[in-house]
């Protein structure tokens, strides 16, 4: 039942807009894996190759580091409303980090002004592959709206506290490995 498709149509893309959430999937050869769920207003289509993701500090770093050590990534988005569906987006990621000339044009081009409190990159999919299933398996789950701990998290730590939770939280991986974000 899954179908490939080298680049994202766009159905893709109205599948991606319809959605509330997505997962982000990496790990390194001697890794553990690392499985994350995002909020789909972080995401942005580029073009039919290639997406983006504004990524916002939380308790690790997982995905930066893997990148940096493997590069391999898998998005997936999944209906949990409506017609059953699976789509995984995979392909080459790369850590766009704050403070760099590359960061600072992904945001220009692609992420309102002001940046939500917390940005600590910009994630980067070079996408070498879409596939579809059934989904099948999904369950129907009701979207409520989106949880407020976060921007909470942000708001208590402030700029200052959040910038000194990156220099003591976000230079390595749980499995040690360098995460490359800059020094502060």
């Amino acid at each position: 039942m899954a179908k490939q498709f080298p680049a994202l149509s766009d159905a893709h893309r109205d599948f991606i807009a319809r959605q509330h959430m997505f997962f982000t999937a990496t790990a390194t050869t001697d890794s553990r894996v690392n499985i994350s769920p995002r909020e789909i207003g972080a995401l942005r289509v580029v073009d039919a190759q290639t997406v983006l993701y504004l990524d916002r500090t939380g308790s690790g770093m997982e995905t930066a580091a893997h990148l940096r050590a493997d590069g391999r990534m898998t998005i997936m988005l999944c209906s949990f409303a409506g017609p059953p569906q699976i789509m995984r987006l995979y392909g080459q990621g790369t850590a766009l980090s704050h403070g760099t000339a590359a960061f600072d044009s992904a945001i220009a081009a692609h992420f309102d002004a002001p940046l939500p409190l917390g940005t600590r990159q910009i994630v980067r999919l070079a996408i070498d592959l879409v596939q579809t299933s059934c989904g099948y398996g999904v369950p129907l789950f009701d979207y409520q709206g989106e949880r407020q701990a976060m921007e909470n998290w942000h708001d208590n730590k402030g700029e200052e506290g959040i910038r000194d939770w990156w220099d003591k939280e976000n230079r390595e991986s749980i499995d040690g490995l360098p995460t490359g974000f800059p020094a502060l």
